[in-house]
């Protein structure tokens, strides 16, 4: 069965929000051959309708590289109940909130690889809860922000065990914890 990996930036604060004005000084080269290494071992990328539109404005323009050819070319799947159709960005396609668990459970039960999602909110405490989410990958980048919109919510309430630690020459840190519930 696929694993679902949300990968995820924060401030060494716990703060997510604006990771482009905050994030890209830390990108050592080491630390871009681990995500591209995470990116091309997953096929599919799911999205919260907020994170799905940010990127779907931006991703299309970034091709000409492995990474954002890996990214612009794989299924991309938006979650949302007020969606009603995609944005111009190639394998896109909605998955009706309500239709969540249902889809998720079948998307994971295909063929191929590991499925990524980006950012931490709404969508990651949904599959959480529901037991589809196999693991997190945080990237703890050494800024302190001071405010901002969180990591996790008391909705995010999960227990959770660390599997690995993962540092790079920038002072960046990936945590990755294993879902146990």
């Amino acid at each position: 069965m696929r694993k679902i990996i949300a990968s995820t930036y924060t401030t060494l604060d716990g703060y997510i929000d604006d990771p482009h004005l905050w994030s890209m000084q830390h990108n050592s080269p080491d630390a871009m051959e681990y995500a591209l290494k995470l990116t091309l071992g997953c096929d599919a990328l799911l999205l919260g309708r907020v994170t799905y539109l940010g990127m779907a404005e931006a991703w299309p323009g970034m091709g000409g590289n492995p990474y954002g050819d890996h990214v612009n070319s794989i299924a991309k799947y938006a979650v949302s109940a007020t969606l009603d159709e995609t944005a111009n960005w190639n394998n896109s396609a909605i998955i009706p909130g309500g239709d969540l668990i249902a889809e998720v459970t079948r998307l994971k039960s295909q063929p191929g690889h590991d499925i990524l999602t980006w950012g931490c909110g709404r969508l990651t405490d949904d599959l959480a809860k529901h037991g589809l989410l196999d693991e997190y990958r945080i990237w703890i980048y050494p800024v302190i922000k001071g405010e901002g919109e969180p990591l996790f919510r008391p909705e995010s309430a999960t227990p959770v065990q660390l599997t690995d630690t993962t540092s790079f020459a920038s002072g960046v840190v990936v945590l990755t914890y294993r879902a146990t519930a």
